[in-house]
This record gives C-alpha cells, structure tokens and sequence, in this order.
C-alpha cells in the first residue's frame, strides 16, 4: 500500500542520491538549505517504509511556490505513483503561483496541468581560469538580508527563508560579494557538487564584475564549474561562451498562475530544484 507524508531531512538527502544518479548533480550540502525554505514542502510516496516517489511544493511566499525534485524510482513508474504523489503535493501551495524549470520530455505533462511556458534556461559548463580579484570578499551576516532583497528584484520572486540559509557559509558553499563594506556590486554563491561546482545565484550589473565573480568563484573548488542562465540574460550567455563555457542542458522555466521575468542582464538561477 502507498501511503504519502512530508520528508525528514534524512529523506532529502536518500531524494537527493536519487537526483544525483538521474544526472542532476545536487550540491553536497542542499539538504539543509533545501528544508529550511519550507519544512512541510517536501513529501515522499512510500511502500511499507521504503520511499519509492519524491516532490517537493516550497512556499516561498504568501503568493509564491516553487515545484521540483519530481522523481519515481524506476520499478516503481508507469503504476500512477507519481502522478498521486503530485496531486497531493501541489495542494500544499494553496493558491499561491507555482512556478518549476521542466526538462523538454515533460514540458507538455505539465502543460496539462496549467503550466505555461515562459522562457527557457540554459545550464552552461566547462573548466575556467581562476583568477583572485581583490575587490571580492566573502560575504558576511551582515550582507545577508540586502543579498536576498537584490536576488528578489533580479528574479521577480521574493524567497527569504530559503536564501537566508542559502547566503551562509556552509563546508562545500559559500557566496563571494564584488565591494567593501555597504558598497556591495555584485554577487554570487558558489557550491560544490558531486562532480565540480555549481555557481547560483549570480547577480551582476555588467560583464566585468560578473567574469570577476564567476573567475573567484572558479577557485574555491576543483573540477568544472555549471551556471543556470535564464532567458532574459543574454549577456551572460555571452560571457559564459567567453569563458569556454558550453551550452550542456537546458530547462523551461513554466507557471501556474502569475509569471515574472527576471531583470537584468547577468543574472543566473539560484537552482532549478527550488528556483
């Protein structure tokens, strides 16, 4: 019998190895960050005590929720697993926008469902030179609250708890800011992955500063580095072939209900699992 209940964070991180074995390449340290943002936001299908299915419905805000980590263990598809899990979940956002990055297979299933298609993002990677910039730092305690009111004007959507969380430092995450004291230009957080890193989000407001960033950012950790890029930033997509950096995987950023448009020309996604 299938019975359905919100994760624990040892869940997330079981839901997580099943990300990571699909090709999504999760940060080491998301888990925590991840159920900070909404505790009651993630939900397991489960046979007997084993959980076979996995979404999450993080409410952000009282007019906002982010759909993702839609997964179904391979013995376990094509039985409507999935698709109950999903109706049960989504019922958690209320009435609230529900926004989530569809890879192309799934775009029309989720069509279905009232998703509209908005625009795309592109996942951009490849190995960089790392250069230190003395006009970088790390970020600090109190930078925090202004990072995540400028990531809310250059994504259109206001996520303050998952961001509060996400802006600290963490053994395999950190955000590096472009400014001294107040005078803060830029920034961006870098993590590690199971393979190389990923930088999200990056807000910038020209092509100098965001090549500093993403130079810094190439440092802390080894391997290849990942950026999401949004529609809408087509300078940074510019930059990132600059870099070496290649068009690898793409998504498409869809809404239910109300849809916004990121500002700016050199701004790159948090991540696609909570926006």
């Amino acid at each position: 019998m299938i019975r359905h209940r919100v994760m624990t964070l040892d869940d997330l991180e079981v839901v997580l190895s099943w990300a990571a074995a699909e090709g999504w390449n999760p940060g080491l340290d998301d888990a925590s960050a991840f159920l900070a943002a909404d505790p009651n936001g993630f939900f397991v299908a489960e046979e007997g005590a084993t959980p076979v299915a996995a979404i999450s419905v993080v409410n952000h805000s009282d007019t906002f929720s982010f759909l993702g980590l839609y997964l179904c263990q391979p013995a376990y598809r094509g039985k409507g697993i999935g698709l109950a899990l999903w109706r049960h979940a989504i019922a958690h956002a209320g009435n609230r926008t529900i926004g989530l990055d569809g890879v192309p297979e799934q775009q029309s299933n989720y069509a279905k469902f009232g998703f509209d298609m908005v625009g795309k993002t592109i996942r951009y990677s490849g190995v960089i030179d790392p250069a230190a910039s003395p006009e970088i730092r790390d970020a600090t305690a109190e930078d925090i609250a202004g990072l995540v009111k400028r990531e809310a004007i250059a994504s259109g959507w206001s996520k303050p708890r998952y961001l509060s969380e996400w802006f600290q430092t963490a053994p395999s995450r950190k955000t590096l800011v472009f400014g001294q004291g107040s005078q803060v230009s830029g920034f961006a957080t870098v993590r590690k992955c199971r393979s190389g890193a990923k930088i999200g989000p990056l807000v910038a407001p020209d092509k100098n500063i965001a090549e500093a960033l993403i130079r810094d950012a190439a440092r802390i950790f080894e391997g290849p580095i990942s950026i999401d890029v949004p529609w809408t930033s087509e300078g940074l997509s510019d930059q990132c072939r600059f870099l070496g950096l290649e068009p690898v995987f793409e998504t498409g950023r869809m809404y239910r209900g109300k849809s916004a448009t990121p500002s700016g020309s050199y701004v790159a996604v948090t991540t696609l699992e909570l926006g």
